[in-house]
Protein backbone atom coordinates (compact mmCIF):
# COMPACT_ATOMS: atom_id res chain seq x y z
CA UNK A 1 0.00 0.00 0.00
CA UNK A 2 1.27 3.45 -0.80
CA UNK A 3 1.59 5.94 2.04
CA UNK A 4 -0.37 9.09 2.70
CA UNK A 5 0.83 12.13 4.61
CA UNK A 6 0.83 12.25 8.38
CA UNK A 7 -1.57 15.17 8.42
CA UNK A 8 -4.18 13.21 6.49
CA UNK A 9 -7.24 12.36 8.54
CA UNK A 10 -10.06 10.07 7.75
CA UNK A 11 -13.36 10.21 9.56
CA UNK A 12 -15.87 7.39 9.64
CA UNK A 13 -19.62 7.42 9.32
CA UNK A 14 -21.63 4.84 8.54
CA UNK A 15 -23.23 2.36 7.81
CA UNK A 16 -35.25 -34.75 14.09
CA UNK A 17 -37.18 -35.97 15.88
CA UNK A 18 -38.15 -39.64 15.09
CA UNK A 19 -40.48 -42.06 16.91
CA UNK A 20 -40.59 -45.77 16.00
CA UNK A 21 -42.70 -48.38 17.84
CA UNK A 22 -42.41 -52.08 16.90
CA UNK A 23 -44.48 -54.75 18.69
CA UNK A 24 -43.60 -58.38 17.96
CA UNK A 25 -45.79 -61.30 19.16
CA UNK A 26 -45.43 -64.99 18.40
CA UNK A 27 -43.09 -66.35 15.84
CA UNK A 28 -44.33 -64.43 12.80
CA UNK A 29 -46.74 -61.88 14.22
CA UNK A 30 -45.76 -58.31 13.46
CA UNK A 31 -47.27 -54.88 13.83
CA UNK A 32 -45.83 -51.44 13.19
CA UNK A 33 -47.81 -48.57 14.68
CA UNK A 34 -47.37 -44.89 13.99
CA UNK A 35 -44.09 -44.72 12.18
CA UNK A 36 -43.44 -41.01 12.17
CA UNK A 37 -40.72 -38.56 11.32
CA UNK A 38 -40.30 -34.83 11.50
CA UNK A 39 -37.62 -32.89 9.66
CA UNK A 40 -37.58 -29.24 10.54
CA UNK A 41 -35.37 -26.25 11.00
CA UNK A 42 -35.56 -23.08 13.03
CA UNK A 43 -33.33 -20.38 11.65
CA UNK A 44 -33.22 -16.68 12.16
CA UNK A 45 -31.97 -14.73 9.17
CA UNK A 46 -29.77 -12.07 10.67
CA UNK A 47 -28.19 -9.44 8.43
CA UNK A 48 -25.03 -7.77 9.64
CA UNK A 49 -22.18 -5.88 8.06
CA UNK A 50 -19.33 -3.65 9.14
CA UNK A 51 -17.12 -1.17 7.32
CA UNK A 52 -13.43 -1.60 8.15
CA UNK A 53 -10.91 1.24 8.09
CA UNK A 54 -7.29 0.55 8.99
CA UNK A 55 -4.91 3.50 9.25
CA UNK A 56 -1.51 4.24 10.76
CA UNK A 57 -0.13 7.74 11.08
CA UNK A 58 3.50 6.64 11.21
CA UNK A 59 3.51 4.30 8.20
CA UNK A 60 0.55 6.10 6.59
CA UNK A 61 -1.16 2.82 5.55
CA UNK A 62 -4.86 3.00 4.63
CA UNK A 63 -7.39 0.17 3.94
CA UNK A 64 -11.15 0.53 3.38
CA UNK A 65 -13.45 -2.49 2.85
CA UNK A 66 -16.77 -4.09 3.96
CA UNK A 67 -17.36 -7.31 5.96
CA UNK A 68 -20.60 -9.35 6.00
CA UNK A 69 -20.64 -11.04 9.43
CA UNK A 70 -24.35 -12.02 9.21
CA UNK A 71 -25.95 -15.11 7.68
CA UNK A 72 -27.73 -13.52 4.72
CA UNK A 73 -26.36 -11.70 1.65
CA UNK A 74 -25.86 -7.94 1.57
CA UNK A 75 -25.28 -5.25 -1.00
CA UNK A 76 -22.80 -2.51 -0.14
CA UNK A 77 -21.81 0.98 -1.20
CA UNK A 78 -19.28 3.53 0.06
CA UNK A 79 -18.79 7.20 -0.70
CA UNK A 80 -15.64 9.19 -0.01
CA UNK A 81 -15.54 12.91 0.75
CA UNK A 82 -12.41 15.01 1.04
CA UNK A 83 -11.45 18.19 2.83
CA UNK A 84 -8.30 20.25 2.70
CA UNK A 85 -7.31 23.65 4.01
CA UNK A 86 -3.97 25.41 4.18
CA UNK A 87 -2.42 28.28 6.10
CA UNK A 88 0.61 30.25 5.04
CA UNK A 89 3.40 30.93 7.49
CA UNK A 90 2.42 33.86 9.66
CA UNK A 91 -1.30 33.67 8.88
CA UNK A 92 -3.87 33.06 11.61
CA UNK A 93 -6.65 31.39 9.67
CA UNK A 94 -6.79 28.35 7.42
CA UNK A 95 -8.33 28.69 3.96
CA UNK A 96 -10.21 25.70 2.49
CA UNK A 97 -9.33 24.80 -1.07
CA UNK A 98 -13.04 24.38 -1.86
CA UNK A 99 -15.16 27.38 -0.89
CA UNK A 100 -17.91 26.74 1.62
CA UNK A 101 -16.35 23.63 3.13
CA UNK A 102 -15.69 23.55 6.88
CA UNK A 103 -13.35 21.20 8.70
CA UNK A 104 -15.68 20.51 11.64
CA UNK A 105 -18.76 19.99 9.44
CA UNK A 106 -18.16 16.85 7.42
CA UNK A 107 -21.49 17.24 5.63
CA UNK A 108 -19.87 20.18 3.81
CA UNK A 109 -16.86 18.18 2.63
CA UNK A 110 -16.44 17.59 -1.08
CA UNK A 111 -17.72 14.30 -2.51
CA UNK A 112 -14.98 12.55 -4.47
CA UNK A 113 -16.28 12.30 -8.01
CA UNK A 114 -13.99 10.89 -10.72
CA UNK A 115 -14.13 11.51 -14.42
CA UNK A 116 -16.21 9.12 -16.50
CA UNK A 117 -13.16 7.42 -17.97
CA UNK A 118 -10.50 7.70 -15.27
CA UNK A 119 -10.86 7.11 -11.53
CA UNK A 120 -7.57 8.89 -10.93
CA UNK A 121 -8.87 12.26 -12.16
CA UNK A 122 -11.50 14.08 -10.12
CA UNK A 123 -14.02 16.44 -11.70
CA UNK A 124 -16.24 19.31 -10.53
CA UNK A 125 -15.43 20.75 -7.11
CA UNK A 126 -13.55 17.53 -6.44
CA UNK A 127 -10.99 18.54 -9.09
CA UNK A 128 -9.36 20.90 -6.56
CA UNK A 129 -7.81 17.87 -4.85
CA UNK A 130 -6.04 16.59 -7.98
CA UNK A 131 -3.15 18.91 -7.23
CA UNK A 132 -2.58 17.75 -3.68
CA UNK A 133 -3.60 14.09 -3.22
CA UNK A 134 -3.56 11.00 -5.43
CA UNK A 135 -6.07 8.30 -4.51
CA UNK A 136 -5.23 4.66 -5.28
CA UNK A 137 -8.24 2.41 -5.75
CA UNK A 138 -8.32 -1.39 -5.41
CA UNK A 139 -5.67 -3.83 -4.22
CA UNK A 140 -3.18 -5.65 -6.42
CA UNK A 141 0.08 -7.41 -5.53
CA UNK A 142 1.90 -9.42 -8.16
CA UNK A 143 1.84 -13.12 -7.27
CA UNK A 144 0.12 -12.51 -3.91
CA UNK A 145 -3.21 -13.76 -2.59
CA UNK A 146 -5.74 -11.38 -1.08
CA UNK A 147 -4.85 -9.71 2.23
CA UNK A 148 -5.98 -10.79 5.69
CA UNK A 149 -8.05 -8.91 8.29
CA UNK A 150 -9.50 -9.45 11.77
CA UNK A 151 -13.30 -9.96 11.67
CA UNK A 152 -15.36 -7.54 13.70
CA UNK A 153 -16.27 -8.37 17.29
CA UNK A 154 -19.15 -5.92 17.17
CA UNK A 155 -22.06 -7.96 15.76
CA UNK A 156 -24.86 -5.66 16.82
CA UNK A 157 -26.50 -4.91 13.49
CA UNK A 158 -28.20 -1.83 14.92
CA UNK A 159 -24.83 -0.29 15.83
CA UNK A 160 -23.46 2.04 13.14
CA UNK A 161 -19.96 1.97 14.58
CA UNK A 162 -17.20 1.04 12.15
CA UNK A 163 -14.24 -1.30 12.70
CA UNK A 164 -11.53 1.35 12.86
CA UNK A 165 -8.01 0.17 13.67
CA UNK A 166 -4.74 1.86 14.47
CA UNK A 167 -5.05 5.61 14.21
CA UNK A 168 -8.33 5.42 12.31
CA UNK A 169 -11.19 7.17 14.08
CA UNK A 170 -14.77 5.95 14.15
CA UNK A 171 -17.19 8.84 13.77
CA UNK A 172 -19.45 7.71 16.63
CA UNK A 173 -16.58 7.51 19.11
CA UNK A 174 -14.86 10.72 18.08
CA UNK A 175 -15.91 13.60 15.86
CA UNK A 176 -12.68 15.51 16.43
CA UNK A 177 -10.95 16.92 13.36
CA UNK A 178 -7.66 17.95 14.96
CA UNK A 179 -5.45 15.38 13.21
CA UNK A 180 -4.38 13.97 16.60
CA UNK A 181 -7.34 12.52 18.51
CA UNK A 182 -7.88 8.79 18.19
CA UNK A 183 -11.13 6.81 18.11
CA UNK A 184 -10.19 3.21 17.29
CA UNK A 185 -12.79 0.50 17.79
CA UNK A 186 -10.91 -2.56 16.48
CA UNK A 187 -7.56 -4.33 17.15
CA UNK A 188 -4.45 -3.78 15.08
CA UNK A 189 -2.08 -0.89 14.59
CA UNK A 190 -3.29 -0.10 11.08
CA UNK A 191 -0.02 -0.97 9.35
CA UNK A 192 0.17 -2.79 6.02
CA UNK A 193 -0.30 -6.58 6.29
CA UNK A 194 -0.67 -6.40 10.09
CA UNK A 195 -2.83 -9.56 10.04
CA UNK A 196 -1.82 -12.81 8.36
CA UNK A 197 -2.95 -16.46 8.14
CA UNK A 198 -2.99 -18.17 11.55
CA UNK A 199 -3.37 -14.96 13.59
CA UNK A 200 -6.08 -14.69 16.24
CA UNK A 201 -7.26 -12.14 18.80
CA UNK A 202 -8.92 -12.73 22.19
CA UNK A 203 -11.38 -9.93 22.91
CA UNK A 204 -12.00 -10.94 26.54
CA UNK A 205 -12.64 -7.91 28.68
CA UNK A 206 -13.80 -6.81 26.22
CA UNK A 207 -10.75 -5.04 24.86
CA UNK A 208 -12.72 -3.61 21.95
CA UNK A 209 -16.46 -3.05 21.46
CA UNK A 210 -18.39 -6.26 20.83
CA UNK A 211 -18.44 -9.89 21.87
CA UNK A 212 -15.90 -11.39 24.32
CA UNK A 213 -14.73 -14.13 21.98
CA UNK A 214 -11.61 -15.12 20.05
CA UNK A 215 -11.57 -14.59 16.31
CA UNK A 216 -9.15 -15.94 13.75
CA UNK A 217 -7.86 -13.75 10.97
CA UNK A 218 -9.82 -14.12 7.73
CA UNK A 219 -9.11 -13.22 4.13
CA UNK A 220 -10.60 -10.56 1.94
CA UNK A 221 -12.07 -11.61 -1.38
CA UNK A 222 -9.62 -11.47 -4.26
CA UNK A 223 -10.23 -8.51 -6.52
CA UNK A 224 -11.37 -9.83 -9.92
CA UNK A 225 -11.10 -6.51 -11.71
CA UNK A 226 -9.80 -3.12 -10.76
CA UNK A 227 -12.40 -0.60 -9.60
CA UNK A 228 -14.05 1.19 -12.51
CA UNK A 229 -16.67 3.79 -13.31
CA UNK A 230 -20.21 2.73 -14.12
CA UNK A 231 -19.73 3.78 -17.75
CA UNK A 232 -16.76 1.43 -17.98
CA UNK A 233 -18.90 -1.25 -16.32
CA UNK A 234 -21.62 -0.80 -18.94
CA UNK A 235 -19.09 -1.61 -21.67
CA UNK A 236 -18.21 -5.00 -20.13
CA UNK A 237 -19.62 -8.20 -21.67
CA UNK A 238 -22.78 -9.21 -19.83
CA UNK A 239 -21.22 -12.33 -18.33
CA UNK A 240 -18.56 -10.18 -16.64
CA UNK A 241 -20.81 -7.51 -15.17
CA UNK A 242 -21.37 -9.24 -11.82
CA UNK A 243 -18.32 -10.15 -9.78
CA UNK A 244 -15.97 -9.22 -6.97
CA UNK A 245 -14.96 -5.66 -7.80
CA UNK A 246 -16.02 -2.07 -7.13
CA UNK A 247 -18.00 0.15 -9.52
CA UNK A 248 -18.21 3.90 -8.91
CA UNK A 249 -21.10 6.00 -10.14
CA UNK A 250 -19.02 8.97 -11.23
CA UNK A 251 -22.06 11.24 -11.11
CA UNK A 252 -22.75 10.74 -7.38
CA UNK A 253 -19.44 9.37 -6.07
CA UNK A 254 -21.06 6.24 -4.64
CA UNK A 255 -18.90 3.10 -5.05
CA UNK A 256 -20.89 -0.14 -5.25
CA UNK A 257 -19.71 -3.73 -4.70
CA UNK A 258 -20.63 -5.46 -7.98
CA UNK A 259 -21.84 -8.67 -6.34
CA UNK A 260 -23.97 -9.81 -3.45
CA UNK A 261 -21.66 -10.01 -0.46
CA UNK A 262 -22.42 -13.49 0.86
CA UNK A 263 -22.46 -14.47 4.54
CA UNK A 264 -18.91 -14.56 5.89
CA UNK A 265 -17.42 -12.76 2.90
CA UNK A 266 -15.46 -9.51 2.93
CA UNK A 267 -14.91 -7.27 -0.06
CA UNK A 268 -11.58 -6.43 -1.56
CA UNK A 269 -10.23 -2.96 -0.85
CA UNK A 270 -11.99 0.05 -2.29
CA UNK A 271 -9.26 2.45 -1.27
CA UNK A 272 -5.65 1.39 -0.90
CA UNK A 273 -3.83 4.68 -0.50
CA UNK A 274 -4.08 8.45 -0.58
CA UNK A 275 -0.67 9.84 -1.34
CA UNK A 276 0.04 13.53 -0.99
CA UNK A 277 1.78 15.12 -3.95
CA UNK A 278 4.89 17.27 -4.21
CA UNK A 279 2.60 20.30 -4.43
CA UNK A 280 1.29 19.54 -0.94
CA UNK A 281 4.84 19.03 0.34
CA UNK A 282 5.78 22.46 -1.00
CA UNK A 283 2.96 24.42 0.63
CA UNK A 284 4.66 27.29 2.51
CA UNK A 285 3.13 26.79 5.92
CA UNK A 286 0.82 24.00 6.96
CA UNK A 287 -2.22 22.13 5.70
CA UNK A 288 -4.91 19.75 6.90
CA UNK A 289 -6.26 16.97 4.66
CA UNK A 290 -8.95 14.42 5.56
CA UNK A 291 -11.10 11.75 3.98
CA UNK A 292 -14.57 10.93 5.25
CA UNK A 293 -15.95 7.42 4.54
CA UNK A 294 -19.72 6.92 4.37
CA UNK A 295 -20.76 3.23 4.16
CA UNK A 296 -24.26 1.90 3.55
CA UNK A 297 -25.44 -1.74 3.55
CA UNK A 298 -28.79 -3.17 2.43
CA UNK A 299 -30.43 -6.57 1.90
CA UNK A 300 -30.75 -7.43 -1.82
CA UNK A 301 -34.54 -6.95 -1.77
CA UNK A 302 -34.11 -3.24 -0.97
CA UNK A 303 -32.30 -1.92 -4.04
CA UNK A 304 -34.75 0.96 -4.24
CA UNK A 305 -33.01 2.37 -1.15
CA UNK A 306 -29.92 2.83 -3.30
CA UNK A 307 -32.02 4.33 -6.10
CA UNK A 308 -33.62 6.96 -3.86
CA UNK A 309 -33.18 10.54 -5.06
CA UNK A 310 -29.88 12.13 -4.08
CA UNK A 311 -30.53 15.79 -3.15
CA UNK A 312 -27.25 16.96 -4.68
CA UNK A 313 -26.51 14.60 -7.55
CA UNK A 314 -28.25 12.49 -10.21
CA UNK A 315 -27.75 8.73 -10.34
CA UNK A 316 -26.26 7.39 -13.55
CA UNK A 317 -28.83 6.03 -16.01
CA UNK A 318 -27.27 2.55 -15.79
CA UNK A 319 -27.45 2.33 -11.99
CA UNK A 320 -30.84 0.58 -11.96
CA UNK A 321 -29.58 -2.09 -14.39
CA UNK A 322 -26.42 -2.48 -12.32
CA UNK A 323 -28.27 -2.96 -9.02
CA UNK A 324 -30.77 -5.37 -10.60
CA UNK A 325 -27.91 -7.41 -12.04
CA UNK A 326 -26.29 -7.67 -8.61
CA UNK A 327 -29.63 -8.51 -7.04
CA UNK A 328 -30.24 -11.34 -9.54
CA UNK A 329 -26.66 -12.55 -9.78
CA UNK A 330 -26.48 -11.89 -13.53
CA UNK A 331 -27.18 -9.00 -15.84
CA UNK A 332 -29.00 -11.40 -18.15
CA UNK A 333 -31.50 -12.18 -15.42
CA UNK A 334 -32.98 -8.80 -16.24
CA UNK A 335 -34.56 -10.56 -19.21
CA UNK A 336 -36.86 -12.54 -16.92
CA UNK A 337 -34.96 -15.33 -15.14
CA UNK A 338 -35.84 -15.70 -11.45
CA UNK A 339 -33.62 -14.82 -8.52
CA UNK A 340 -31.33 -17.36 -6.84
CA UNK A 341 -33.82 -18.26 -4.08
CA UNK A 342 -36.99 -18.28 -6.21
CA UNK A 343 -38.01 -21.96 -6.45
CA UNK A 344 -39.38 -22.40 -9.97
CA UNK A 345 -40.04 -25.14 -12.53
CA UNK A 346 -37.63 -25.71 -15.44
CA UNK A 347 -39.98 -24.10 -17.95
CA UNK A 348 -39.69 -20.84 -16.04
CA UNK A 349 -35.93 -20.61 -16.66
CA UNK A 350 -34.17 -19.52 -19.83
CA UNK A 351 -30.82 -21.28 -19.60
CA UNK A 352 -29.56 -19.88 -22.90
CA UNK A 353 -29.09 -16.42 -21.36
CA UNK A 354 -27.70 -17.57 -18.01
CA UNK A 355 -24.18 -16.48 -17.14
CA UNK A 356 -21.62 -18.93 -15.70
CA UNK A 357 -21.70 -18.95 -11.92
CA UNK A 358 -25.37 -17.94 -11.65
CA UNK A 359 -27.17 -19.49 -8.67
CA UNK A 360 -30.76 -20.62 -9.24
CA UNK A 361 -33.35 -22.86 -7.58
CA UNK A 362 -35.28 -25.39 -9.69
CA UNK A 363 -37.91 -27.88 -8.47
CA UNK A 364 -36.69 -27.77 -4.88
CA UNK A 365 -32.93 -27.95 -5.53
CA UNK A 366 -30.47 -25.08 -5.75
CA UNK A 367 -27.82 -25.20 -8.46
CA UNK A 368 -24.89 -23.27 -9.88
CA UNK A 369 -24.88 -22.80 -13.64
CA UNK A 370 -21.56 -24.02 -15.06
CA UNK A 371 -21.60 -23.49 -18.81
CA UNK A 372 -23.49 -23.40 -22.08
CA UNK A 373 -22.21 -26.46 -23.97
CA UNK A 374 -23.97 -25.65 -27.23
CA UNK A 375 -26.75 -27.58 -28.99
CA UNK A 376 -29.10 -26.41 -26.18
CA UNK A 377 -27.10 -28.37 -23.59
CA UNK A 378 -26.17 -26.78 -20.27
CA UNK A 379 -24.00 -28.08 -17.43
CA UNK A 380 -25.17 -27.37 -13.89
CA UNK A 381 -24.05 -28.55 -10.43
CA UNK A 382 -25.77 -28.91 -7.07
CA UNK A 383 -25.00 -25.84 -5.03
CA UNK A 384 -24.43 -27.83 -1.83
CA UNK A 385 -22.53 -31.00 -0.94
CA UNK A 386 -23.96 -34.42 -0.05
CA UNK A 387 -21.79 -34.86 3.03
CA UNK A 388 -20.41 -37.99 4.74
CA UNK A 389 -19.58 -39.57 1.40
CA UNK A 390 -16.34 -41.41 0.62
CA UNK A 391 -14.53 -41.17 -2.70
CA UNK A 392 -15.62 -44.71 -3.56
CA UNK A 393 -19.27 -44.00 -2.72
CA UNK A 394 -19.66 -40.63 -4.41
CA UNK A 395 -21.22 -42.04 -7.58
CA UNK A 396 -23.78 -44.11 -5.60
CA UNK A 397 -24.76 -41.09 -3.53
CA UNK A 398 -25.06 -39.00 -6.69
CA UNK A 399 -27.29 -41.64 -8.28
CA UNK A 400 -29.49 -41.72 -5.19
CA UNK A 401 -29.79 -37.96 -5.32
CA UNK A 402 -30.68 -38.10 -9.03
CA UNK A 403 -33.39 -40.73 -8.46
CA UNK A 404 -35.12 -38.32 -6.05
CA UNK A 405 -35.16 -35.37 -8.45
CA UNK A 406 -38.40 -33.98 -9.76
CA UNK A 407 -39.45 -35.92 -12.93
CA UNK A 408 -39.57 -32.67 -14.91
CA UNK A 409 -35.86 -32.20 -14.22
CA UNK A 410 -35.00 -35.83 -14.94
CA UNK A 411 -36.73 -35.48 -18.32
CA UNK A 412 -34.19 -32.79 -19.29
CA UNK A 413 -31.05 -34.70 -18.31
CA UNK A 414 -28.70 -35.76 -21.08
CA UNK A 415 -26.69 -39.02 -21.15
CA UNK A 416 -23.04 -39.08 -20.17
CA UNK A 417 -20.50 -41.88 -20.24
CA UNK A 418 -21.26 -44.83 -17.97
CA UNK A 419 -17.54 -45.26 -17.26
CA UNK A 420 -15.13 -42.34 -17.27
CA UNK A 421 -11.44 -42.92 -18.03
CA UNK A 422 -9.98 -40.66 -15.40
CA UNK A 423 -6.25 -41.25 -15.43
CA UNK A 424 -4.32 -40.29 -12.32
CA UNK A 425 -2.13 -37.40 -11.24
CA UNK A 426 -0.26 -37.38 -7.97
CA UNK A 427 -0.83 -34.49 -5.62
CA UNK A 428 2.85 -33.54 -5.75
CA UNK A 429 3.02 -33.78 -9.54
CA UNK A 430 0.71 -30.85 -10.19
CA UNK A 431 2.27 -27.50 -11.10
CA UNK A 432 0.14 -24.56 -10.07
CA UNK A 433 -0.64 -21.28 -11.78
CA UNK A 434 0.96 -18.14 -10.43
CA UNK A 435 -1.02 -15.72 -8.28
CA UNK A 436 -3.16 -18.25 -6.41
CA UNK A 437 -2.39 -21.17 -4.11
CA UNK A 438 -3.42 -24.48 -5.75
CA UNK A 439 -5.81 -22.60 -8.04
CA UNK A 440 -5.48 -24.47 -11.36
CA UNK A 441 -2.81 -26.96 -12.50
CA UNK A 442 -0.87 -25.87 -15.57
CA UNK A 443 0.65 -29.23 -16.54
CA UNK A 444 -2.37 -31.49 -17.14
CA UNK A 445 -1.10 -31.97 -20.68
CA UNK A 446 1.66 -34.17 -19.24
CA UNK A 447 -1.08 -36.55 -18.05
CA UNK A 448 -3.13 -37.19 -21.22
CA UNK A 449 -5.84 -39.32 -19.65
CA UNK A 450 -6.42 -36.76 -16.90
CA UNK A 451 -6.52 -33.89 -19.38
CA UNK A 452 -8.89 -35.74 -21.73
CA UNK A 453 -11.39 -36.59 -18.97
CA UNK A 454 -13.79 -33.77 -19.83
CA UNK A 455 -17.49 -34.45 -19.35
CA UNK A 456 -19.55 -34.35 -22.55
CA UNK A 457 -22.90 -35.63 -23.78
CA UNK A 458 -22.49 -39.34 -24.68
CA UNK A 459 -25.46 -40.73 -26.67
CA UNK A 460 -24.44 -44.33 -25.82
CA UNK A 461 -24.36 -43.53 -22.11
CA UNK A 462 -27.10 -42.99 -19.53
CA UNK A 463 -28.98 -39.89 -18.40
CA UNK A 464 -27.60 -39.51 -14.90
CA UNK A 465 -25.76 -37.35 -12.41
CA UNK A 466 -21.97 -37.34 -12.40
CA UNK A 467 -19.03 -35.93 -10.45
CA UNK A 468 -16.78 -33.39 -12.13
CA UNK A 469 -13.22 -34.34 -13.08
CA UNK A 470 -10.06 -32.42 -12.26
CA UNK A 471 -9.98 -31.34 -15.91
CA UNK A 472 -13.60 -30.16 -15.70
CA UNK A 473 -12.97 -27.97 -12.66
CA UNK A 474 -9.78 -26.60 -14.19
CA UNK A 475 -11.61 -25.67 -17.38
CA UNK A 476 -14.47 -24.05 -15.47
CA UNK A 477 -12.20 -21.94 -13.24
CA UNK A 478 -11.19 -18.38 -14.07
CA UNK A 479 -12.60 -14.89 -14.72
CA UNK A 480 -15.99 -14.99 -16.40
CA UNK A 481 -16.34 -18.73 -15.77
CA UNK A 482 -18.41 -20.75 -13.32
CA UNK A 483 -15.71 -20.57 -10.63
CA UNK A 484 -14.05 -17.16 -11.06
CA UNK A 485 -12.05 -17.39 -7.83
CA UNK A 486 -11.36 -19.65 -4.84
CA UNK A 487 -14.25 -18.17 -2.87
CA UNK A 488 -16.75 -19.09 -5.58
CA UNK A 489 -15.30 -22.60 -5.75
CA UNK A 490 -15.97 -22.96 -2.03
CA UNK A 491 -19.44 -24.18 -1.10
CA UNK A 492 -21.29 -21.63 1.03
CA UNK A 493 -21.16 -23.70 4.24
CA UNK A 494 -17.42 -24.33 3.84
CA UNK A 495 -17.67 -28.03 2.94
CA UNK A 496 -15.20 -29.64 0.54
CA UNK A 497 -16.23 -31.79 -2.45
CA UNK A 498 -14.76 -34.73 -4.34
CA UNK A 499 -13.68 -34.77 -7.98
CA UNK A 500 -13.72 -38.12 -9.81
CA UNK A 501 -9.97 -37.98 -10.50
CA UNK A 502 -7.72 -40.19 -8.34
CA UNK A 503 -4.72 -38.60 -6.69
CA UNK A 504 -2.00 -40.01 -4.48
CA UNK A 505 -1.06 -43.67 -4.55
CA UNK A 506 -0.15 -43.16 -0.89
CA UNK A 507 -3.04 -41.60 0.91
CA UNK A 508 -3.37 -39.67 4.12
CA UNK A 509 -4.27 -42.72 6.21
CA UNK A 510 -2.35 -45.99 6.66
CA UNK A 511 -5.49 -48.11 6.13
CA UNK A 512 -5.81 -46.98 2.53
CA UNK A 513 -3.15 -46.51 -0.12
CA UNK A 514 -5.14 -44.34 -2.50
CA UNK A 515 -6.25 -40.75 -2.41
CA UNK A 516 -8.62 -38.62 -4.46
CA UNK A 517 -8.80 -35.04 -5.67
CA UNK A 518 -11.17 -32.55 -4.08
CA UNK A 519 -11.86 -28.85 -3.69
CA UNK A 520 -11.21 -27.56 -0.18
CA UNK A 521 -11.52 -23.87 0.65
CA UNK A 522 -11.46 -23.32 -3.10
CA UNK A 523 -8.07 -24.97 -3.50
CA UNK A 524 -7.42 -28.32 -5.24
CA UNK A 525 -5.89 -31.15 -3.20
CA UNK A 526 -5.22 -34.75 -4.25
CA UNK A 527 -4.02 -36.44 -1.07
CA UNK A 528 -7.16 -37.29 0.93
CA UNK A 529 -7.80 -41.00 1.56
CA UNK A 530 -10.56 -42.45 -0.57
CA UNK A 531 -12.11 -44.00 2.55
CA UNK A 532 -12.28 -40.67 4.37
CA UNK A 533 -15.79 -40.03 5.70
CA UNK A 534 -16.63 -36.60 7.07
CA UNK A 535 -19.69 -34.44 7.77
CA UNK A 536 -17.65 -31.59 6.30
CA UNK A 537 -17.33 -32.96 2.75
CA UNK A 538 -18.55 -35.39 0.14
CA UNK A 539 -20.20 -35.58 -3.28
CA UNK A 540 -21.39 -32.65 -5.34
CA UNK A 541 -23.37 -34.09 -8.28
CA UNK A 542 -23.62 -32.33 -11.62
CA UNK A 543 -25.99 -32.68 -14.59
CA UNK A 544 -26.09 -31.88 -18.26
CA UNK A 545 -29.59 -30.71 -19.15
CA UNK A 546 -31.13 -29.90 -22.50
CA UNK A 547 -33.57 -27.07 -23.06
Amino acid sequence: MTPEKKNQRRLRNLALLSLLLLLVGGTFAFQAFNQRAINDRLRENTPGGRVHDYYNRDTENKDVFVENYGNVPLMARIRLSEFMEKRATGDTDFTPIVNGTIRDQVNTWTVMRPSETNLNTRVGDSAAFNTYANLTFGWTRSGQDAPWFMPTFNRDNSDLMTASAGHARDWLTSTATDGVTDGATHPGDGTDAYWSAGDSFDNSGPVWPGEEVTHDAAQNLQQERAPMTISQWAALPNNLKVGNFWVIDHQTGWAYWANQLQAGETTSYLLDAAQMTAAADNIPGEYYYGIHVDGQLISPDRINDFLAVDPNYTHHADLSDFLTAVQNGSIDNNWGNPGPDDDVQPNQINFSIMAPGTIFTMAGEQYRYLENMGANNHMIIRNEVITSTTFHNKENRSNQWYSDLDPTVQAMVQPVSDNFVTGRIENAEAIWSAGGTRWVPTNLGAFPEVAADVTQVAPTGSPRAFVLSLADVTRLSGPGRAFPNTQERTVSNGTWWWFRTPGNTVGAFPDNLEGGWRAHNGEMHGDLSMTHLSPNGGARPALIINQ
